[in-house]
């Protein structure tokens, strides 16, 4: 937590984490594959993130240097409400860091990939 705030989201359940590890085998060195962020700014008594009824992994993507990505469609829409790309960092090189799946996303095309249903917890981190 930094100075009161922590990120929310939706945490990545064990069994969907598992089988798609299995189905996307992480390029780099540090696998990440916990989480889809709503915000980094959730404060202490903030209520969590709405449950998420339908969620899918619709893509991937590689930036080859160093992160990689999978997109997800929550509710039917990959679309942020900032404008980004709602996703999962799947994997980073030693030097990378999960922050940077976004500018991956905002600076190349992800390609598509059915990696089926997903489901998701609301959470604070």
């Amino acid at each position: 937590m930094r100075g009161g705030v922590m990120p929310s989201g939706w945490k990545l359940h064990p069994d969907s984490r598992d089988r798609l590890l299995a189905l996307f085998p992480p390029r780099y060195a540090r696998t990440v594959a916990s989480h889809v962020t709503r915000t980094v700014e959730a404060r202490p008594g903030d209520p969590l993130p709405p449950a998420i009824h339908h969620a899918r992994v619709v893509g991937h993507i590689d930036d080859p240097m160093g992160v990689e990505a999978l997109v997800v469609a929550l509710d039917g829409s990959t679309a942020r409400p900032d404008g980004g790309t709602w996703h999962i960092t799947w994997s980073l090189a030693e030097d990378r860091a999960a922050r940077d799946s976004n500018a991956a996303l905002a600076q190349g095309a992800w390609k598509p990939r059915d990696g089926g249903r997903i489901d998701l917890i609301p959470a604070v981190w």
